[in-house]
């Protein structure tokens, strides 16, 4: 009974500071991408609830990528709270095995990890694609955000304006729209089969979703390849269906981890291809791998990395070679996730490349056990 407190005061303690490490790694890497999102109401006019949700969205790509670094951290920081209250030395003099304690902090590293493979897998994919589609169904909610005065803004996709001058008023003067998207062609045919129009008018006011021009023409290429110009007095353009250049197709990290591994070719034909040919990442071998290896070979290190720092548990050192022993082994496992950062990189350049990111920390795993075993039977506990 006493034991199983223990264990739950370790678990407990170790989770917290894991928490607020993520939690603090998160909001910062979060607070600072947020600021480059900015762009989807600066640039392309989007509104600022889907600048909310769009960012909100892309918070589980950046838990998933610090989860190790936090975890290191949080059973670092523990084990040395430990022994400084001396709770380590009380708990082996009650008889409390060290491989114990090793075993405990091994399950939470394989919690960990499944927690880091759910969001990897299926979680930040999800939440990416969602927030991709948004950008992509969000309508702009401010016209007047996409132009300045005396400058051309082609921030919308395929078409092209010119504003002269925005007077005190908002209201446009001397504007000129090139639209190659066949957005507004409607205005001259409605059978869809005049393109390229350019729009003139010598004033405009942006009133709601729709911009209401006066004293122009419209010039347009019709079926037969001839201009025709039509005069007015006064037309409205409906902005709703105009689009940015926003990307709105889905990146590869925003793509389900099924659609990737349905790239890979079979197993069989691995030293062949690499692809299948419903592959919509063609051009992207090597970066179809470095995601499938992020999201699924990447959480592997995290035991590895328990397991390196245990060797804190079996080390009976003197003060000041146990300061420079608990930094040396901290800074292991920090150079182990920083290299597995690096291998990442060469991941998909061969077959042998692959398959080592995946075995390195299952090879080591057993290898740093059997040490630390031999190491806690050899201690007087």
């Amino acid at each position: 009974m006493v034991k199983n407190k223990i264990y739950n005061y370790f678990l407990k303690e170790i989770f917290k500071s894991f928490i607020t490490i993520l939690f603090a790694f998160s909001i910062i890497a979060w607070t600072v991408r947020s600021v480059n999102f900015l762009e989807l109401i600066v640039d392309d006019g989007h509104s600022l609830k889907t600048y909310l949700y769009f960012s909100a969205l892309n918070i589980t790509n950046i838990i998933a990528k610090f989860m190790p670094l936090s975890f290191l951290l949080a059973l670092n920081l523990s084990i040395i709270k430990f022994e400084k209250q001396n709770e380590l030395i009380i708990l082996w003099t009650t008889g409390v095995k060290k491989i114990k304690v090793i075993n405990l902090f091994f399950l939470i590293s394989l919690f960990i990890l499944i927690l880091q493979i759910i969001f990897s897998v299926f979680i930040t994919p999800g939440a990416l694609n969602k927030s991709r589609y948004l950008v992509k169904e969000s309508t702009i909610t401010s016209f007047n955000i996409l132009v300045k005065s005396n400058n051309f803004s082609d921030s919308l996709k395929r078409t092209t304006v010119f504003v002269e001058k925005i007077n005190p008023n908002n209201e446009l003067e001397t504007i000129f729209i090139r639209d190659e998207s066949n957005t507004f062609q409607s205005l001259v045919n409605e059978n869809g089969k005049s393109s390229n129009l350019s729009i003139f008018a010598k004033k405009g006011v942006v009133k709601g979703k729709s911009l209401v021009l006066e004293n122009g023409v419209i010039q347009s290429l019709n079926e037969k390849g001839k201009l025709s110009n039509i005069e007015f007095d006064k037309t409205v353009l409906y902005l709703d269906n105009i689009s940015t250049r926003t990307i709105s197709e889905p990146k590869m990290q925003e793509t389900s981890t099924l659609n990737l591994l349905n790239c890979l070719d079979k197993f069989s034909s691995f030293t062949n291809n690499y692809l299948s040919n419903e592959c919509k990442f063609e051009d992207g071998k090597k970066e179809v791998f470095q995601n499938i290896s992020r999201r699924i070979g990447m959480p592997l290190y995290i035991p590895l990395v328990s397991l390196i720092t245990c060797l804190l548990l079996v080390s009976n050192l003197k003060k000041r070679k146990r300061v420079i022993n608990t930094f040396s082994v901290g800074l292991a496992g920090f150079l182990i996730l920083v290299l597995a950062e690096i291998f990442l990189r060469y991941t998909g350049n061969s077959k042998f490349n692959t398959l080592l990111y995946f075995l390195f920390p299952l090879a080591l795993v057993p290898i740093m056990y059997i040490i630390l075993f031999v190491r806690s039977k050899k201690e007087l506990n």
